[in-house]
Order: C-alpha cells, then sequence, then structure tokens
C-alpha cells in the first residue's frame, strides 16, 4: 500500500481544511469520491500501513489501483458533502456506494408571481421564474428552520394555489393566528409580499437579530434551570445556522474521458486478436438505453486512433420498437446509422472537385468505420450483423463485448474470445463500450428530466394524474396549455369553469418566457441523429 513519491509528495501539500478528494486510476479514471473535514489527515490515512484496513480487500483494490489524486477545497463540511454528492452522481466511481441513485438534495422554493406565495420543498431547480434556497444537506435542519419561519414572518403553510374563504374556515394556521390570512383580506398582497421578502432575507442570511433573541432566551431558560427548553432553543439555533450558511454554488467539473498510455500500442494489439489486416483506425460503439421499455435511447461514440472524437458521437431515439426489446432496439440503430452514412458518402463530391477540409475531423467525419462494437452478447451482435448484411457492409468486422466476464462476441464463432484483463486491446474496448453507455445513459435522463419538467402540473394543488394525462393529451405539452383559453381548458373532462381559471391563472404565474413574448410551440420532427451531446430536436 506504499504511495508512490508522486501521490506522497501530492499529500504532503494538501491543507488541512475541508473537502473533497478524487482517487483516479492509471488511465485517469475516477475511482473514488471522499469528502473530508481535514484534507491532509483524511487523505493520508489511505497510504499509512494499518493492519485492520489491510484485511479489508475492498479498501486493498482500491489504494493499489490510485495513480493520481486530485482535491477540491471548500469552506465548509457541508459544502462538502454536498459537492461530494454532486461529484459520484456525475462520475459514478466504481468504489462509491452511497449518492450514486438519482435522489438530490433539498431545495425551498417561492414562487413571488404566484397570487399568494408560499415556500415549498422539492428536489429539481427548474427555470420557472421562482427563488431557490439551497441545497440543503441537513434536510431537517431545514425543516425545522421552514416551521420557526412561517411562524415568525406570519406565512401560510396551506396547499391551494388560490385559498379563498372556504379554505380559511379549516385552517389552523389562520386560527392560531400564525398566518396573517390574506386569502380573506386581513391583509393586501402587497402587505403580504412584505412579510415574504423579510423571509427571503433572513433565509439569504440576513438573521443575526433573531439568533441574538433566541440566544437571550436560551439564556434566560438556563438560569430558570428550565434545561429542556434551552436546549430546544440551542438546537433551533444550530438549525438556522446550518440552513443560513453560504454555500458556494459548484459549477460542473470537465469530464475528462481517460485515454491509454499508448493508443497505438493497443491498437496493434487488438488487430491480432481479431484477426484484422490492420489496426483499427476508426472503431464505432454502440449501446442502448431504456428503463422499462420507456424512453428507449440509443449511442455511438467514434474513437480515432484509440481516442474518442466528440464530433463523430450520435444519439438516436427509438421510434419503430414497442416494448423492451434490446434486439430490435440495436437492429434500428445500426439500420439508421449507416443508410444515413452511406447516403452521406453517395452525395460527397469527387475527390478532384472537392474543396481542400477545414479540418482533419472535417475529412474524417463520413467515413465507413474499420471496426464496430456492440455493447452485448450474441443477440445484439446478430440483430446488428443482420442490417449490414442487408445494407451491403457485411465486410466491416463487428464484435460485440459482454459485461458479465467481458467475453468478446465474433460473427460465426459459437465459443466467445476471452483476452487477459491487463491487456491494453481489451481495455481500448472497455473504453469505447463504457462510453457509449455513459452517452447513452445520459442521454435518457435527460429526456427523463426533460419530462419532469412537463409535470410543472404536479405543482398544481388537487390535480390527479387522470386530469393531467387528459390535458397533455388534449393540448401535447404545458408550453402549449399555457397558450390556450379558460374555455379550452374547461372544454377537457374533468374540468370546470373555476378549476380551469385557477389552472389558467397557475400556469400565466410560471411562463418562462417574459411578459408579451409569445411562447414558441414545439416544431416539426427533427432529424433522425444528432452529433456531439446535443440532444435531437424529434
Amino acid at each position: 500500500m506504499a504511495a508512490s513519491a508522486e501521490i506522497s509528495g501530492k499529500v504532503s501539500n494538501l491543507p488541512h481544511k475541508p473537502g473533497v478528494y478524487l482517487m483516479k486510476d492509471r488511465f485517469g479514471t475516477v475511482i473514488y469520491v471522499g469528502k473530508a473535514r481535514d484534507l491532509r489527515r483524511r487523505v493520508s490515512q489511505y497510504f499509512q500501513p494499518s493492519r485492520r484496513l489491510g484485511w479489508d480487500p475492498k479498501f486493498r483494490a482500491l489504494v493499489e489501483a490510485i495513480r493520481d489524486l486530485e482535491v477540491h477545497v471548500v469552506r465548509s463540511e457541508p459544502e462538502a458533502i454536498l459537492l461530494e454528492g454532486k461529484l459520484i452522481k456525475e462520475f459514478r466511481p466504481r468504489y462509491n456506494i452511497s449518492f450514486r441513485d438519482d435522489k438530490r438534495f433539498l431545495l425551498l422554493k417561492i414562487n413571488l408571481n404566484d397570487p399568494i406565495p408560499r415556500f415549498t420543498l422539492t428536489r429539481l431547480r427548474t427555470e420557472d421564474g421562482a427563488r431557490y434556497f439551497g441545497p440543503f444537506a441537513n434536510s431537517g435542519a431545514l425543516r425545522r428552520t421552514l416551521n420557526l419561519v412561517r411562524h415568525k414572518f406570519n406565512l401560510r403553510g396551506c396547499r391551494p394555489f388560490t385559498p379563498g374563504e372556504a379554505d380559511y374556515k379549516h385552517c389552523l394556521y389562520a386560527h392560531l393566528k400564525v398566518c396573517t390570512a390574506p386569502c380573506i383580506g386581513n391583509v393586501t398582497r402587497e402587505q403580504y409580499l412584505m412579510q415574504v421578502h423579510a423571509a427571503c432575507d433572513f433565509l439569504d442570511g440576513q438573521c443575526a437579530e433573531m439568533k441574538a433573541q433566541l440566544d437571550a432566551q436560551m439564556r434566560k431558560a438556563a438560569t430558570r434551570l428550565d434545561f429542556e427548553k434551552a436546549a430546544e432553543l440551542r438546537d433551533l439555533i444550530v438549525d438556522i445556522e446550518d440552513t443560513t450558511r453560504k454555500v458556494n454554488p459548484f459549477a460542473r467539473i470537465p469530464y475528462s474521458l481517460p485515454v491509454a498510455v499508448d493508443p497505438d500500442k493497443d491498437l496493434a494489439e487488438l488487430a491480432r486478436a481479431l484477426n484484422l489486416p490492420n489496426p483499427p483506425t476508426q472503431i464505432e460503439g454502440f449501446d442502448i438505453s431504456n428503463i422499462s421499455g420507456t424512453f428507449a435511447v440509443a449511442s455511438m461514440v467514434t474513437f480515432r486512433h484509440g481516442r474518442p472524437d466528440r464530433a463523430g458521437y450520435r444519439k438516436f431515439k427509438i421510434r419503430t420498437v414497442v416494448g423492451q426489446d434490446d434486439f430490435a432496439c440495436m437492429a434500428e440503430t445500426v439500420r439508421r446509422r449507416y443508410t444515413r452514412l452511406m447516403s452521406d458518402l453517395r452525395t460527397q463530391p469527387a475527390a478532384a472537385d472537392r474543396s481542400p477540409p477545414t479540418s482533419a475531423v472535417t475529412s474524417e467525419k463520413a467515413s465507413l468505420p474499420d471496426l464496430i462494437l456492440i455493447d452485448g452478447g450474441k443477440g445484439q451482435l446478430n440483430a446488428a450483423c443482420a442490417e449490414l448484411t442487408k445494407l451491403g457492409l457485411d465486410r466491416i468486422p463487428v464484435i460485440g463485448l459482454a459485461k458479465e466476464f467481458e467475453e468478446i462476441h465474433l460473427p460465426g464463432r459459437k465459443e466467445p474470445l476471452r483476452l487477459s484483463h491487463e491487456s491494453g486491446a481489451l481495455k481500448l474496448l472497455q473504453r469505447v463500450r463504457d462510453e457509449s453507455h455513459r452517452l447513452a445513459n445520459t442521454y435518457n435522463a435527460q429526456l427523463r428530466l426533460k419530462r419532469i419538467s412537463e409535470s410543472l402540473l404536479d405543482e398544481f394543488p388537487g390535480i390527479g394524474e387522470q386530469r393531467k394525462a387528459a390535458l397533455l393529451k388534449r393540448f401535447g405539452s404545458v408550453r402549449r396549455l399555457q397558450l390556450v383559453s379558460v374555455e379550452e381548458i374547461a372544454s377537457v373532462a374533468g374540468f370546470g369553469g373555476k378549476a380551469a381559471a385557477e389552472l389558467k391563472a397557475f400556469l400565466e404565474a410560471r411562463r418562462e418566457a417574459p411578459t408579451g413574448q409569445r411562447v414558441k410551440t414545439a416544431g416539426p420532427a427533427g432529424p433522425e441523429e444528432s452529433a456531439g451531446d446535443a440532444p435531437p430536436d424529434s
């Protein structure tokens, strides 16, 4: 477990400050992300001989794989927790278990354009014109602080979007004098907004006066020997400090795909293993991603000379396959990719008439690959080969890489090919496979988040799945729904005049476009594939 001289030098120069550290292997892949209250003390523990930790095979494997490390210094331990969770979701290191799901930290949200604004908790930040506070690592402290804010500034906690006199009759907040009850005109909207702005200032950190009051109450309670009350006030002060502590907004860490130490050597080894006449200059890798047959997408990545060429990346929405059928999805993707590519090649001008390319990437863009890698076993491989044969491209070498045992499947060969896990050729194929897997999963997540943003209707109090489905079926999207009249909404099954008017007011308060600017409706279907990391318009 002894560290290299380079890593030892980095560790000795680490500060005694809170932060996050990233461990990397020899290919530059992030394999572990951790947080620390004291970076130097925590990171140095990885490279100190320890009999207890030495018996842990997972820890031993992690330390033996470390070839480099990177640290990010923050101002406090809560910031370190937030940044750790963000980086684990982004890099998904193999040695991390916590924070790898899609759960996000809590945010506090208020939309000042609502008729009677109220604070709500959410985990998704959207461009809806609302103010957001957070994220907060301690959800319990946030909820207790929010309860204090509602009592201190007399804010409502009821759910209706526009509460009225009928809601007031059953409102415990109003009858206990916690809320100033703007719903029945006890205060004007302008007066209520002043209360809301004061609460926002408090959450922005302007809470010294309240903390001083609570501190004085705590000391008085301790003087009276009312230690239970004093402890409650002490905990409340800690919760306020946790909630109102400034947190840095973390920018996205640039993603860097690991590359081989010697790509040319790995390509030559791959050519020998697969009996190729020459090392494959251009490799294209395919993968499928879906969740129980929904949001089915595919990805294609291009590697040139053993390195990723992002200009050659493509993403596909599966269109013809119903249900979960990875074989059919792979067949559709390969068919669409190479039908389009063959069309582009036929329309290219002759070499004598072609103007000089502006870059090397442009000159190599429309060319057939030297090797096609399919993420999967025999089934996916056979589906891809059948489509290539129909297109007359069966001369292109095609292989499948199965994840479980990292077996290489070849067309017409019964037994798979197994290379050493230390083989540079296998590691090159794994990088192509992992990159296509990352791109497909990222695109799938983008579509799911887009669908979530379409579910702005979920924030409208009282709407159920049936009425929401009826609206989206009738108008297609929330953006189109924002353009229709109250009468058109009222014509949908399950809506009356009052509910339609309230929904219209709700949507107007959350219009993303500036006042007077027309919200663009969805245009015609876009291309079948898209370059780079931008999702297709279709």
